[in-house]
């Protein structure tokens, strides 16, 4: 038995935990099954943008039009793209492990619980009264034995196809279609439905949609009804809303259709830590499991899904264990970004969840054209949609579609984590011709809906 200050399980954005807790003189073990980092420079965020990189250059070749510039693409070398983005990949798990003292040890390979305070791993048997299990999720399994989900990406070690179905309607399976299809890989996107980014508010859904579809193609209200691999090709029965099969043929077929808890391996029978019945473990408002001493942040809490949530619970948490921290963390408010062609920025309550809940608001939805800045860009369709409560100002929700949505979110959100004030919106300095600028008309038009509230009620 070897005995630790902290265990940490996940080495993605709680590897952080460690190299603070080890600055601190603590002695740490940090179990990791793959590599070091986790999933968001390993198999997500970060690769799976830089990949959109090459997407939005190629976009921008192919529209030139647009700016009575006549430009083609002679040539998109993806064995490059590809090779650079594995190096990338490859390179991750040196640099974490470069980061670490001598006084965090990293174990390679599963943990199990074997009580409240031991885990096993390799065969060692690892003891603390401090765990933090940061375990992540995973792709759900593909419906074939030989189709991706997005682990199989990065890197990528199969052949680059000439052409890839992809199976799903959310930000994943959205932001590797308009990749896969700017830079000349055949694509095609079953959506079971017949909506995209079904979270997003409905309004902005919408334009995305129609947007979208312009470059992609997309069957909607469509299902793989049969799938055989022969010949180093997927043949698919696809059937349709209307009853109707259709055979479909691609060199790839790539799963996007969700997430879940990687806790299922962890042996939490053996322990009195509480799971949610979607597998995700139950915490309170400090992070701490059903079992003193045992700590759940990232995604193996299944609410806050999102990489800049993790990283910032695993800050939070470290001021709890180490610095006497006694207030629990609040999230006032969530961001998230949806980066593809368009992209989309959201903060706070859809219409939809207002509606719902039956709550006070007023609404306005803006276009960008104030802005000479996105004026330049030559599209018509980005808009700003504010949401605010017109008894406080507050804003309750905010959506960007348009180029550059998640830098200009940042703008709402300084003004909502100060005081959550929409007035300040409206009221402040704007660079002319910034595309920041865009917020201001967005800004007057929702004070015009609040005063006409307050005139009416």
């Amino acid at each position: 038995m070897k005995n630790y200050d902290l265990i940490i399980i996940g080495a993605g954005r709680a590897s952080n935990l460690a190299l603070s807790a080890s600055k601190l003189g603590k002695k740490v073990a940090l179990i990791e099954k793959s590599a070091l980092g986790g999933t968001c420079p390993n198999r997500g965020c970060v690769p799976s943008k830089l990949l959109i990189g090459y997407a939005h250059v190629a976009r921008a070749i192919k529209e030139s039009n647009k700016h009575f510039i006549e430009a083609s693409i002679q040539n998109i070398n993806l064995e490059k793209i590809f090779e650079e983005n594995n190096a990338y990949v490859n390179g991750i798990n040196t640099v974490y492990k470069n980061k670490f003292n001598e006084n965090v040890t990293v174990y390679k390979g599963s943990a199990h619980f074997l009580n409240n305070t031991t885990v096993s791993v390799n065969d060692e048997e690892l003891s603390a009264k401090t765990i933090v299990v940061a375990t992540g999720t995973r792709p759900i399994t593909p419906g074939h034995e030989k189709a991706w989900s997005s682990d199989d990406l990065f890197p990528l070690k199969a052949d680059i196809p000439k052409s890839i179905t992809i199976v799903g309607s959310g930000f994943i399976a959205c932001e590797l279609a308009n990749f896969f299809d700017a830079v000349g890989i055949k694509t095609k996107l079953l959506v079971r439905s017949n909506t995209l980014l079904k979270n997003e508010d409905g309004y902005i859904s919408d334009i995305f949609k129609e947007e979208f579809s312009k470059n992609i193609d997309i069957n909607f209200e469509t299902t793989l009804e049969e799938v055989q691999h022969c010949n180093n090709e997927f043949v698919m029965t696809l059937k349709h809303k209307n009853k109707t099969s259709t055979l479909h043929k691609s060199e790839a077929l790539l799963y996007a259709t969700g997430r879940i808890a990687n806790t299922d391996t962890l042996g939490l029978e053996n322990t009195d830590i509480e799971i949610k019945d979607n597998g995700f473990i139950k915490r309170d408002e400090f992070f701490e499991s059903s079992v003193k001493g045992v700590y759940v942040v990232g995604d193996a809490s299944g609410e806050h899904m999102l990489q800049h949530a993790a990283a910032y619970e695993v800050n939070y948490l470290s001021k709890i264990l180490f610095a006497g921290e006694t207030k629990p963390l609040l999230f006032k408010y969530m961001p998230h970004a949806v980066f593809t062609d368009p992209e989309i920025a959201s903060v706070g309550y859809t219409q939809e969840e207002l509606d719902s809940n039956n709550s006070v608001y007023v609404s306005s939805t803006t276009n960008w054209l104030a802005s000479a800045k996105a004026m330049s860009t030559k599209r018509t369709y980005p808009r700003t949609k504010l949401l605010v409560d017109p008894n406080s100002y507050e804003i309750l929700g905010c959506h960007l579609i348009g180029p550059e949505s998640s830098t200009l979110m940042h703008q709402i959100l300084a003004v909502m984590h100060i005081n959550n004030d929409v007035r300040h919106l409206k009221d402040m300095l704007y660079i002319h011709p910034a595309l920041s600028e865009a917020i201001l008309p967005a800004a007057v038009k929702v004070m015009e809906a609040v005063n006409n509230y307050k005139e009416k009620n």
